[in-house]
């Protein structure tokens, strides 16, 4: 018997071992697979080519494609809140509204520099990101959707009352923007704003894409499946909700003063429920949570947008609403999700 507990003992050291070393493997292979996720893949060049080639192929729709371009942008901010995080939101117009008319008083006051202009619409957004989401982050379902819904009409408000500075109903109008790094000015064919734009666009989309696929990228996507898990592993999750919050409202409000500065006028409407609505359909079109979703909604949204408008200006909403309906019935996940789900057919098949 003590014969058969020796050799039990060697035969559970012999393992110990073997199970570390199992276990250094399967580590090796998790870091494998993270970082492989952080490797750019040649189809993550088909927008850009796309972009360019549009300002080729174009170049009377110049100025619709840097609109589309911005608004990409305000998909993205909207991206990372509901797509990786889990928190929705129909009053994300506030942050964009607040970065539109910050770049717009800025450049009606004597201070035209699109770039430094830009980085102080995100700062001020992300003010106001910060302190709203500090209190829109406490509630939860419908009594946070309201919230949201609440700090855009109060911020619309206080936009419409302020007339004296932001111009009311009637808009914000004088802006002067000047040249970009003062050499490429803003011409009537919008060759610069759509470039600008472009940059602009690549700039933040490298950010968004760092951020998805870092550690706290990842803690995001669990706290959006399970928060009680992530409670329970240490996770700081309504610090990181928040830091999620704020840097989506950083983004938005780059995206309300890119278009402020490319069209040189900022009215209530950026601040307003449509807008907000808008996004949350041109995202669910390309695709929610996977980033490349606002590279497909965006520009399929506003190119039927204005080709419906053209062809039916009075009802040319109603076919809109007949596209996002045949799009939930058949088409789960957007645009990309069924294109996704081609690709890995096709893998699966060959």
């Amino acid at each position: 018997m003590t014969h058969d507990a020796s050799s039990t003992r060697t035969g559970n050291a012999a393992l110990v071992p073997e199970a570390a070393t199992a276990t250094a493997s399967a580590a090796a292979a998790a870091r494998e697979q993270f970082s492989r996720r952080h490797r750019f893949t040649p189809l993550e060049v088909l927008p850009w080519l796309a972009a360019i080639g549009a300002y080729f192929a174009f170049p009377d729709y110049l100025a619709l494609g840097s609109q589309i371009l911005a608004t990409i942008i305000f998909a993205l901010s909207v991206d990372l809140l509901i797509g990786y995080t889990g928190i929705v939101t129909l009053g994300h117009a506030a942050l964009f509204g607040t970065g539109a008319y910050t770049a717009g008083l800025l450049a009606a006051n004597g201070w035209g520099d699109p770039v430094s202009g830009l980085l102080v619409a995100a700062l001020a957004a992300a003010v106001v990101g910060l302190v709203s989401g500090a209190l829109i982050l406490r509630t939860h379902g419908l009594t946070q959707l309201m919230q949201t819904l609440v700090v855009a009409a109060l911020l619309m408000e206080v936009a419409n009352k302020a007339g004296h500075y932001t111009g009311g109903g009637d808009g914000l109008q004088g802006m002067i923007v000047w040249p970009v790094f003062g050499l490429f000015r803003f011409d009537m064919f919008g060759k610069t704003a759509y470039l600008y734009s472009l940059a602009v666009l690549f700039v933040c989309w490298v950010l968004m894409r760092t951020i998805v696929h870092s550690a706290f990228g990842r803690s995001l996507m669990g706290i959006r499946e399970n928060v009680a898990r992530m409670h329970a592993i240490g996770t700081p999750v309504e610090r990181r909700k928040l830091t999620a919050y704020t840097l989506s409202a950083a983004l938005a409000g780059i995206s309300g003063a890119l278009i402020a500065q490319t069209t040189s006028f900022v009215g209530l409407g950026v601040l307003s429920l449509e807008r907000s609505g808008s996004i949350l359909i041109m995202l669910i079109i390309g695709g929610v949570g996977q980033l490349y979703g606002a590279f497909i909604g965006v520009p399929l949204y506003m190119i039927a947008q204005d080709r419906f408008a053209t062809i039916d200006p009075v009802f040319w909403y109603f076919w809109i609403g007949l596209f996002m309906v045949l799009l939930v019935l058949f088409a789960r996940g957007g645009v990309l999700g069924i294109l996704t789900r081609l690709v890995k057919r096709d893998g699966g098949t060959s």
